[in-house]
Protein backbone atom coordinates (compact mmCIF):
# COMPACT_ATOMS: atom_id res chain seq x y z
CA UNK A 1 0.00 0.00 0.00
CA UNK A 2 1.18 3.50 -0.78
CA UNK A 3 1.40 6.12 1.90
CA UNK A 4 -1.08 8.99 2.00
CA UNK A 5 1.09 10.96 -0.46
CA UNK A 6 2.79 8.93 -3.20
CA UNK A 7 5.95 9.98 -5.02
CA UNK A 8 6.30 9.39 -8.76
CA UNK A 9 9.34 10.23 -10.87
CA UNK A 10 10.66 9.12 -14.25
CA UNK A 11 13.31 6.67 -15.37
CA UNK A 12 16.02 9.31 -15.75
CA UNK A 13 16.28 9.66 -11.95
CA UNK A 14 18.41 6.47 -11.96
CA UNK A 15 17.59 5.73 -8.35
CA UNK A 16 18.86 2.39 -7.01
CA UNK A 17 16.05 -0.15 -7.01
CA UNK A 18 16.46 -0.74 -3.29
CA UNK A 19 16.05 2.97 -2.59
CA UNK A 20 12.87 3.11 -4.67
CA UNK A 21 11.40 0.10 -2.89
CA UNK A 22 12.35 1.39 0.55
CA UNK A 23 10.64 4.73 -0.06
CA UNK A 24 7.78 3.49 -2.24
CA UNK A 25 8.88 5.66 -5.19
CA UNK A 26 7.68 4.64 -8.66
CA UNK A 27 8.95 5.76 -12.07
CA UNK A 28 7.43 6.24 -15.52
CA UNK A 29 9.89 5.16 -18.25
CA UNK A 30 11.10 7.31 -21.10
CA UNK A 31 11.68 5.68 -24.48
CA UNK A 32 14.78 5.17 -26.59
CA UNK A 33 14.20 4.81 -30.32
CA UNK A 34 16.89 2.57 -31.79
CA UNK A 35 16.51 2.45 -35.55
CA UNK A 36 12.82 1.68 -35.98
CA UNK A 37 12.34 0.14 -32.52
CA UNK A 38 10.91 2.05 -29.55
CA UNK A 39 12.29 0.59 -26.30
CA UNK A 40 11.42 1.48 -22.72
CA UNK A 41 14.35 2.66 -20.64
CA UNK A 42 15.21 0.32 -17.82
CA UNK A 43 13.26 -2.69 -19.07
CA UNK A 44 13.78 -3.08 -22.81
CA UNK A 45 17.18 -1.50 -23.42
CA UNK A 46 20.33 -1.55 -21.31
CA UNK A 47 23.11 0.98 -21.08
CA UNK A 48 25.50 -1.56 -22.59
CA UNK A 49 23.37 -2.20 -25.68
CA UNK A 50 22.88 1.55 -26.07
CA UNK A 51 26.63 2.16 -25.91
CA UNK A 52 27.23 -0.54 -28.52
CA UNK A 53 24.67 1.06 -30.84
CA UNK A 54 26.29 4.48 -30.44
CA UNK A 55 29.74 3.08 -31.15
CA UNK A 56 28.37 1.56 -34.37
CA UNK A 57 26.84 4.96 -35.18
CA UNK A 58 23.33 3.54 -35.36
CA UNK A 59 20.60 6.21 -35.25
CA UNK A 60 19.39 6.73 -31.67
CA UNK A 61 16.79 9.19 -30.42
CA UNK A 62 14.78 9.53 -27.23
CA UNK A 63 11.13 10.21 -26.52
CA UNK A 64 9.09 11.34 -23.52
CA UNK A 65 6.40 9.14 -21.99
CA UNK A 66 2.95 9.76 -23.43
CA UNK A 67 0.25 11.49 -21.36
CA UNK A 68 -1.59 8.17 -21.53
CA UNK A 69 1.35 6.39 -19.86
CA UNK A 70 1.27 8.92 -17.04
CA UNK A 71 -2.51 8.68 -16.73
CA UNK A 72 -2.33 4.90 -16.38
CA UNK A 73 0.46 5.18 -13.81
CA UNK A 74 -1.46 7.74 -11.74
CA UNK A 75 -4.55 5.54 -11.84
CA UNK A 76 -2.61 2.53 -10.51
CA UNK A 77 -1.02 4.62 -7.77
CA UNK A 78 -4.42 5.93 -6.69
CA UNK A 79 -5.88 2.41 -6.72
CA UNK A 80 -3.06 1.36 -4.38
CA UNK A 81 -4.32 3.78 -1.76
CA UNK A 82 -2.68 7.15 -2.42
CA UNK A 83 -4.90 10.17 -1.90
CA UNK A 84 -2.36 12.59 -3.38
CA UNK A 85 0.60 12.33 -5.74
CA UNK A 86 3.77 14.37 -6.17
CA UNK A 87 5.18 13.77 -9.65
CA UNK A 88 8.82 14.92 -9.98
CA UNK A 89 10.56 15.02 -13.34
CA UNK A 90 13.68 15.89 -15.25
CA UNK A 91 14.20 19.41 -16.49
CA UNK A 92 11.56 20.65 -18.91
CA UNK A 93 14.44 22.34 -20.77
CA UNK A 94 15.69 18.89 -21.75
CA UNK A 95 12.51 16.87 -22.29
CA UNK A 96 8.76 17.10 -22.78
CA UNK A 97 8.23 14.65 -19.90
CA UNK A 98 7.00 17.36 -17.53
CA UNK A 99 4.47 18.59 -20.09
CA UNK A 100 3.10 15.07 -20.62
CA UNK A 101 2.72 14.63 -16.86
CA UNK A 102 0.86 17.95 -16.58
CA UNK A 103 -1.66 16.84 -19.23
CA UNK A 104 -2.26 13.52 -17.46
CA UNK A 105 -2.57 15.14 -14.03
CA UNK A 106 -5.68 17.05 -15.12
CA UNK A 107 -7.65 13.82 -15.42
CA UNK A 108 -6.09 11.89 -12.52
CA UNK A 109 -8.46 10.35 -9.93
CA UNK A 110 -6.56 12.03 -7.08
CA UNK A 111 -4.80 15.43 -6.87
CA UNK A 112 -1.40 15.42 -8.59
CA UNK A 113 1.30 18.09 -8.23
CA UNK A 114 3.71 17.93 -11.15
CA UNK A 115 7.12 19.49 -10.51
CA UNK A 116 9.82 20.46 -13.00
CA UNK A 117 12.84 19.93 -10.77
CA UNK A 118 15.26 21.37 -13.33
CA UNK A 119 17.41 18.32 -12.55
CA UNK A 120 18.40 15.03 -14.16
CA UNK A 121 19.93 11.70 -13.08
CA UNK A 122 20.54 11.42 -9.33
CA UNK A 123 20.12 15.19 -9.03
CA UNK A 124 16.47 14.32 -9.74
CA UNK A 125 16.71 11.15 -7.66
CA UNK A 126 17.79 13.01 -4.53
CA UNK A 127 14.77 15.31 -4.94
CA UNK A 128 12.46 12.31 -5.13
CA UNK A 129 13.97 10.82 -1.97
CA UNK A 130 13.56 14.13 -0.13
CA UNK A 131 9.89 14.28 -1.12
CA UNK A 132 9.38 10.65 -0.07
CA UNK A 133 10.99 11.25 3.32
CA UNK A 134 8.66 14.21 3.88
CA UNK A 135 5.65 12.07 2.96
CA UNK A 136 6.78 9.24 5.23
CA UNK A 137 6.55 11.51 8.26
CA UNK A 138 2.96 12.43 7.41
CA UNK A 139 3.75 15.41 5.21
CA UNK A 140 1.17 16.83 2.85
CA UNK A 141 1.54 17.14 -0.91
CA UNK A 142 2.70 20.75 -0.45
CA UNK A 143 5.25 19.74 2.18
CA UNK A 144 6.64 16.98 -0.04
CA UNK A 145 6.94 19.43 -2.94
CA UNK A 146 8.70 21.96 -0.70
CA UNK A 147 11.18 19.28 0.45
CA UNK A 148 11.96 18.37 -3.16
CA UNK A 149 12.39 22.00 -4.21
CA UNK A 150 14.67 22.68 -1.25
CA UNK A 151 16.80 19.68 -2.17
CA UNK A 152 16.99 20.83 -5.80
CA UNK A 153 18.18 24.27 -4.70
CA UNK A 154 21.11 22.66 -2.87
CA UNK A 155 22.07 20.25 -5.65
CA UNK A 156 24.65 20.65 -8.42
CA UNK A 157 25.52 18.34 -11.29
CA UNK A 158 28.76 18.32 -13.30
CA UNK A 159 29.66 16.17 -16.30
CA UNK A 160 32.68 15.11 -18.29
CA UNK A 161 32.13 13.80 -21.82
CA UNK A 162 34.66 12.50 -24.31
CA UNK A 163 33.00 14.49 -27.09
CA UNK A 164 30.22 17.05 -27.48
CA UNK A 165 29.05 15.39 -30.68
CA UNK A 166 26.28 13.35 -29.07
CA UNK A 167 24.88 16.39 -27.27
CA UNK A 168 25.00 18.33 -30.53
CA UNK A 169 23.16 15.59 -32.43
CA UNK A 170 20.40 15.56 -29.83
CA UNK A 171 20.07 19.33 -29.79
CA UNK A 172 21.12 19.58 -26.14
CA UNK A 173 24.06 21.88 -26.82
CA UNK A 174 24.71 24.36 -29.62
CA UNK A 175 26.55 23.36 -32.76
CA UNK A 176 28.98 26.25 -32.31
CA UNK A 177 30.03 24.99 -28.86
CA UNK A 178 30.45 21.45 -30.19
CA UNK A 179 32.53 22.60 -33.16
CA UNK A 180 34.69 24.77 -30.92
CA UNK A 181 35.43 21.82 -28.67
CA UNK A 182 36.34 19.63 -31.63
CA UNK A 183 38.52 22.29 -33.24
CA UNK A 184 40.56 22.78 -30.10
CA UNK A 185 40.75 19.04 -29.35
CA UNK A 186 39.69 19.70 -25.78
CA UNK A 187 37.83 17.58 -23.25
CA UNK A 188 34.71 19.43 -22.14
CA UNK A 189 33.31 19.78 -18.63
CA UNK A 190 29.63 20.65 -18.42
CA UNK A 191 27.20 21.67 -15.70
CA UNK A 192 23.46 21.70 -15.19
CA UNK A 193 22.45 25.35 -15.00
CA UNK A 194 18.87 26.61 -15.03
CA UNK A 195 17.75 23.19 -16.18
CA UNK A 196 20.03 23.32 -19.21
CA UNK A 197 23.34 21.63 -19.99
CA UNK A 198 25.91 24.41 -20.23
CA UNK A 199 29.68 24.45 -20.85
CA UNK A 200 31.72 24.82 -17.69
CA UNK A 201 35.38 24.46 -18.68
CA UNK A 202 37.52 23.03 -21.47
CA UNK A 203 40.55 20.97 -20.47
CA UNK A 204 43.27 19.64 -22.74
CA UNK A 205 43.33 15.95 -21.75
CA UNK A 206 40.92 13.40 -20.32
CA UNK A 207 43.01 12.82 -17.20
CA UNK A 208 43.20 16.53 -16.43
CA UNK A 209 39.48 16.94 -17.10
CA UNK A 210 38.59 14.16 -14.66
CA UNK A 211 40.94 15.60 -12.04
CA UNK A 212 39.28 18.97 -12.50
CA UNK A 213 35.82 17.35 -12.22
CA UNK A 214 36.89 15.89 -8.88
CA UNK A 215 38.20 19.26 -7.69
CA UNK A 216 35.00 21.11 -8.68
CA UNK A 217 32.79 18.53 -6.95
CA UNK A 218 34.89 18.55 -3.78
CA UNK A 219 34.85 22.35 -3.66
CA UNK A 220 31.07 22.35 -4.08
CA UNK A 221 30.67 19.78 -1.30
CA UNK A 222 32.76 21.73 1.20
CA UNK A 223 32.51 20.34 4.74
CA UNK A 224 28.73 20.37 5.18
CA UNK A 225 26.70 17.11 5.07
CA UNK A 226 26.20 16.06 1.45
CA UNK A 227 25.16 13.09 -0.64
CA UNK A 228 27.13 12.39 -3.81
CA UNK A 229 26.37 10.31 -6.88
CA UNK A 230 28.96 9.35 -9.48
CA UNK A 231 27.48 8.36 -12.84
CA UNK A 232 29.16 6.88 -15.88
CA UNK A 233 28.49 5.24 -19.24
CA UNK A 234 30.85 2.42 -20.20
CA UNK A 235 33.49 3.75 -17.79
CA UNK A 236 33.13 1.71 -14.58
CA UNK A 237 36.80 1.81 -13.60
CA UNK A 238 37.01 5.58 -14.01
CA UNK A 239 33.81 6.02 -12.00
CA UNK A 240 34.94 3.73 -9.19
CA UNK A 241 38.31 5.47 -8.92
CA UNK A 242 36.68 8.91 -8.90
CA UNK A 243 34.23 7.79 -6.21
CA UNK A 244 37.09 6.48 -4.05
CA UNK A 245 38.93 9.79 -4.30
CA UNK A 246 35.81 11.79 -3.42
CA UNK A 247 35.09 9.46 -0.50
CA UNK A 248 38.53 10.20 0.90
CA UNK A 249 38.35 13.92 0.16
CA UNK A 250 34.82 15.04 1.15
CA UNK A 251 34.66 15.28 4.93
CA UNK A 252 30.90 15.78 5.16
CA UNK A 253 29.99 12.85 2.93
CA UNK A 254 26.85 11.00 4.02
CA UNK A 255 25.88 8.66 1.16
CA UNK A 256 27.77 7.98 -2.06
CA UNK A 257 26.15 6.20 -5.00
CA UNK A 258 27.98 4.90 -8.07
CA UNK A 259 25.87 3.86 -11.05
CA UNK A 260 25.79 3.63 -14.80
CA UNK A 261 23.32 6.00 -16.43
CA UNK A 262 20.48 4.57 -18.45
CA UNK A 263 19.95 4.68 -22.18
CA UNK A 264 18.18 8.05 -22.31
CA UNK A 265 21.02 10.12 -20.87
CA UNK A 266 23.56 7.85 -22.53
CA UNK A 267 22.06 8.55 -25.94
CA UNK A 268 22.86 12.25 -25.51
CA UNK A 269 26.28 11.99 -23.86
CA UNK A 270 27.93 8.97 -25.44
CA UNK A 271 30.29 6.36 -23.94
CA UNK A 272 32.92 7.70 -21.56
CA UNK A 273 30.56 9.96 -19.63
CA UNK A 274 31.47 10.74 -16.03
CA UNK A 275 29.07 12.74 -13.93
CA UNK A 276 29.10 13.92 -10.32
CA UNK A 277 26.00 15.08 -8.45
CA UNK A 278 26.55 16.90 -5.15
CA UNK A 279 23.42 17.34 -3.05
CA UNK A 280 23.35 19.13 0.30
CA UNK A 281 21.38 17.45 3.04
Amino acid sequence: MFRHVAIVTDSTAYLPQGTMERHGITAVPLTVVLGDRALEEGTEITARSLAQALQKRRPVTTSRPSPQAFAEHYRKVAESGATGIVSLHLSAELSGTYDAAVVAAREAPVPVRVVDTGMIAMALGFCAVAAAEAAETGGTVDEAVTAAEKRAAGTAAYFYVDTLDYLRRGGRIGAAQALLGSALAVKPLLKLDGGRIEPLEKVRTASRAIARLEEIAADRAGSAPVDIAVHHLSAPERASALADRLRARVTGLADLHVSEVGAVIGAHTGPGLLGVVVSAR
